[in-house]
């Protein structure tokens, strides 16, 4: 490992410039050359490099006066990121992504148009059973219930969904998005989700599961989604 060398202008160096870093051991210091990474993605991650893109594209398009009016909204949606006491914000730009992120998942993408982030309702989701249709495919069946509700039918659950051995932990870069089968109903509802090919996302052929999921609810008029809920169970 090359030793530094101090010199008169430059008596110590630390962190990373180009592709060296400088690193400290017993007070001296020494520099490596960074390691550079060849995973280039797999298909699905490229494919949500490539909507992200198309996001970032549509919001260039966006007139200036327009992106004022993002922005006013952006300071009243909800931070997905701490502290989730209301003093953090996001800009409308990230509103903008955000929404164009939504409709696409939800089927139907294009650049939204600004509109104010209101409150989502409380919902709760409990596993009920699961399905076999056929040896590859699963059907897990949810129900989901709101509180004070009027319009359950403006919203869509997500799952980010992560099926591992029993009493394993999760891991949020193994989980996969599924989409309910349906639009969100009124009272207490079943909701299912279609997961094909499930032994092959996650290589495992068990008779039992361990699932750790995340659901999220979409709303379809504005794409925004709101904090995700996490849930475990085995089936």
């Amino acid at each position: 490992m090359p030793r530094f060398v101090p010199s008169v202008l430059i008596s110590d160096c630390w962190g990373s410039v180009g592709d060296l870093t400088f690193y400290h051991i017993d007070g001296r210091c020494y520099y490596k050359k960074k390691s550079q990474c060849e995973f280039k993605g797999t298909a699905g991650q490229l494919e949500q490099l490539e909507v992200h893109r198309r996001a970032l594209a549509a919001w260039r398009d966006v007139p200036l006066s327009e992106q004022k009016i993002w922005h006013e909204y952006g300071k009243g949606a909800l931070s997905h990121r701490p502290p989730f006491d209301g003093t953090s914000h996001i800009s409308g730009q990230n509103l903008f992504v955000s929404a164009y992120h939504g409709f696409y998942t939800l089927g139907n993408e294009h650049a939204p148009t600004p509109q104010p982030f209101t409150p989502f309702p409380i919902d709760a989701l409990e596993f009920l059973c699961c399905e076999r249709p056929n040896p590859d495919d699963l059907i897990l069946r949810f129900k989901l219930t709101f509180e004070n509700c009027p319009s359950p039918e403006r919203y869509h659950l997500l799952l980010k969904l992560q099926l591992t051995n029993p009493g394993k932990g999760k891991k949020p870069g193994l989980m996969r998005n599924f989409l309910a089968s349906a639009p969100c109903a009124a009272g207490d509802s079943t909701v299912e989700f279609l997961i094909r090919d499930y032994r092959d996302i996650w290589g495992l052929d068990l008779p039992e599961y361990q699932a750790h999921c995340r659901y999220i609810l979409l709303d379809r008029q504005t794409g925004y989604r709101n904090i995700y809920t996490p849930l475990s169970f085995i089936f």
